[in-house]
């Protein structure tokens, strides 16, 4: 059966969807988002692929960190404005998913854990249980457990967040309105380190989601990404 058939066949029986459609289309379009952002961040990130602390940082000044890439000077003036665009793209696609979520209670039915859940023997355990690949005791109608709930819930209202702050506090267009947002994280290239290393721990969320996704069943996982629904008899993480 294709896919859109399996759609129609779960609807008409009336099984409550896997994921909502404003979850469905907001994720694809962050997913863009981010490829594009990364495409163009490393363009950027090669004209000077060395993160300083402070105010200020140039050629021959003492640099925090050497990024192990080709320095190659010029990308990054074209590469700036490809950037901002995708940028802005993800912040609306988020501000949607949040809307969406709260309307629909998403986060409140699919992401808030229980208190009893938030034992640390609990939340231990699923962590060892990851840690070597076992079934955490996701049912088929795709309950998260609270280290999945937790991690999103951090993904969504703190490292997302971040990554949007440091990004505005490295433009000196925006900093000369809003100060601010540089001074608070230590200077300009505070914020170009801070933003290279919420970054990287969101390349690391992605890669580890995209390997769960992987072990759970990856058909059938972006299938319930693409109509909101799994095939019957099979379980999705």
């Amino acid at each position: 059966m294709s896919v859109a058939g399996v759609a129609a066949s779960l609807n008409r029986t009336g099984i409550r969807p896997r994921h909502s459609a404003i979850v469905r289309i907001t994720h694809w379009i962050v997913v863009l988002s981010v490829l594009g952002l990364l495409v163009s961040g490393v363009g950027i990130l090669i004209s000077h692929p060395r993160l300083y602390w402070g105010e200020t940082g140039y050629i021959g000044a003492d640099s925090l960190i050497d990024v192990p890439i080709p320095f190659v000077i010029g990308p990054s003036i074209w590469n700036r404005p490809i950037h901002f665009f995708f940028a802005w793209i993800l912040t609306f696609a988020g501000l949607a998913y949040v809307t969406g979520g709260l309307i629909t209670r998403h986060f409140r039915n699919d992401l808030m854990p229980g208190k009893a859940d938030l034992r640390w023997t609990s939340i231990r355990g699923l962590i060892v249980d990851h840690l070597r690949w076992r079934s955490t005791g996701t049912n088929a109608a795709g309950t998260y457990n609270v280290v999945q709930r937790l991690t999103y819930l951090a993904v969504v209202f703190a490292l997302f967040p971040a990554i949007f702050w440091t990004g505005l506090g490295m433009s000196f267009g925006v900093t000369s309105v809003f100060p601010v947002m540089a001074v608070a994280l230590g200077g300009h290239q505070s914020a170009r380190t801070l933003h290279f290393a919420f970054v990287a721990l969101l390349l690391l969320f992605v890669a580890v989601h995209i390997l769960m996704i992987y072990l759970a069943g990856f058909v059938n996982n972006l299938r319930a990404m693409i109509t909101g629904y799994v095939s019957p008899g099979r379980n999705a993480r």
